[in-house]
């Protein structure tokens, strides 16, 4: 994907004619290192070879819009009235960009009336258009010590003209949407029928993917939690799986087209012998597939950990007909429902290894709620509360039809369209994954080619 710097460019919706509240912090030095010039980027890019390939000169070299303050705003935060969606599934940290969104509307920027809508997207649709909380710094002083979002959240496709509807009946200048993939399509849905009505009304979103699967950001916020937290759950199997004859202890994780988490949590745990993940197809059968390579650990060091990201695995569903672990359908959505490869790879495991002698005490886990539930770690609750301010200061810039994201360190405006455009997943040539190689040992590849017998003998 090729991109250039006008693929790079956030819009905006007009001049910046107000005196920002920020101005006299900002305007101690011409110098300040809070001020954020205008035409401040940060590059896309950031090897030599990469940069001298365009063949451009520094100004057109591809670069994102700085984050922060700027002197000059296009709101009058005395007239704005915000609006905070939580979109998707649970990640930690929910609730830490809804409180440093709300304070720094309310206290450095003195807006009045901030909106909650309740139970995601749903909140914005005719039916639930009352379903709203009013969001005040004294409401959300300590909601960062829990997990979840006091806002809930749900999936589904709400209609973008209706959902604009409900914005301007309740006098909404800006709406910042926290959500991932579908969150963020959502957002670029209201932004465009908000473009095709000519409203003022400014849409932000906050990436936020457990799986980390967003491009165009360094790391979603929570993502350092989960796999933290999964960390944890791989050292108790290990234990478990060791402490037993012909152990085999396997740990389900988040992960549906991305094995970050998987990934990270094998290696700050350091005690999984295979890892896998949905950039990397495997075999079951054979000399060099997978249940060969689980036998030999188990004869060589009497038990075997896995550790395996959920969306792995899933052609071997559809190869071999096994409808009873087959995914059906897509969720509310529109995700493709998955196989369960963690139940898959019990029974086949267990019939392998039973068939050749060595039947197994299986220790099997999938901690993915018990994850996804929790309070944001030191780490992400200020990462959390820095995104909070970067979205709040683009939002007040007048910025729109954009995300707030941290790119090589920097915090930036990454235009909605380019967030949605592709995954981020693991490079099977990277060194992430090399690392993973190195620390359990296990070969690149597991076969070629599937083997059917195996899988006949699941139950």
């Amino acid at each position: 994907m090729t991109l250039h710097l006008d693929d790079l460019r956030v819009r905006r919706l007009g001049e910046c004619r107000y005196d920002s509240p920020f101005a006299e912090m900002l305007s101690t030095k011409q110098t300040s290192p809070h001020y954020v010039a205008e035409g401040d980027r940060v590059l896309l890019e950031d090897t030599v070879s990469m940069l001298s390939g365009h063949s451009l000169p520094p100004g057109r070299v591809p670069s994102f819009e700085a984050a922060g303050p700027r002197r000059k705003i296009y709101f009058d935060p005395a007239d704005v009235t915000a609006g905070i969606v939580t979109c998707g599934g649970l990640c930690p940290g929910l609730n830490n960009v809804i409180r440093g969104i709300v304070q720094e509307l309310a206290v450095h920027y003195k807006v009045k009336q901030i909106l909650g809508f309740r139970n995601g997207l749903q909140g914005l649709t005719a039916a639930h258009r009352d379903d709203t909380v009013e969001l005040t710094p004294e409401r959300v002083r300590d909601i960062h010590n829990a997990g979840g979002t006091i806002l809930g959240s749900s999936r589904g496709g709400q209609d973008a003209d209706e959902m604009v509807d409900s914005l301007v009946v309740r006098g909404v200048d800006i709406l910042f949407v926290i959500g991932g993939d579908g969150g963020m399509h959502a957002a670029t849905f209201l932004s465009k029928a908000i473009r095709e009505r000519g409203l003022d009304i400014a849409v932000i979103g906050v990436p936020k993917t457990i799986d980390n699967d967003l491009p165009f950001t360094d790391q979603s916020f929570g993502f350092q939690s989960a796999f933290a937290r999964a960390t944890d759950f791989i050292s108790s199997v290990s234990v478990e799986a060791a402490a037993s004859p012909n152990g085999v202890g396997i740990v389900k994780l988040m992960g549906r087209h991305s094995g970050f988490i998987a990934s990270y949590a094998a290696l700050a745990a350091n005690a999984a012998d295979i890892v896998l993940i949905p950039e990397i197809p495997f075999a079951l059968g054979g000399d060099d597939g997978l249940l060969a390579h689980v036998e030999r650990l188990v004869r060589s060091k009497g038990f075997v950990v896995i550790v395996l990201a959920e969306g792995a695995g899933q052609d071997l569903f559809e190869k071999h007909g096994l409808p009873q672990y087959n995914g059906r359908g897509t969720d509310a959505s529109g995700n493709v429902r998955l196989g369960n490869i963690g139940e898959l790879l019990k029974e086949c495991i267990t019939a392998h290894l039973t068939a050749v002698g060595l039947a197994p005490a299986m220790r099997y886990i999938d901690p993915s709620y018990a994850i996804r539930s929790i309070a944001a770690n030191a780490y992400d609750s200020v990462y959390c509360l820095r995104l909070a301010h970067a979205a709040v200061h683009a939002a007040m810039a007048g910025r729109t039809d954009a995300a707030v994201a941290r790119w090589r360190r920097r915090f930036v405006h990454v235009p909605l369209s380019l967030m949605i455009s592709r995954r981020n997943q693991v490079d099977p040539d990277g060194d992430l994954w090399m690392s993973v190689l190195e620390t359990t040992c296990q070969p690149a590849g597991f076969g070629s080619v599937p083997d059917r017998g195996e899988l006949n003998r699941v139950p």
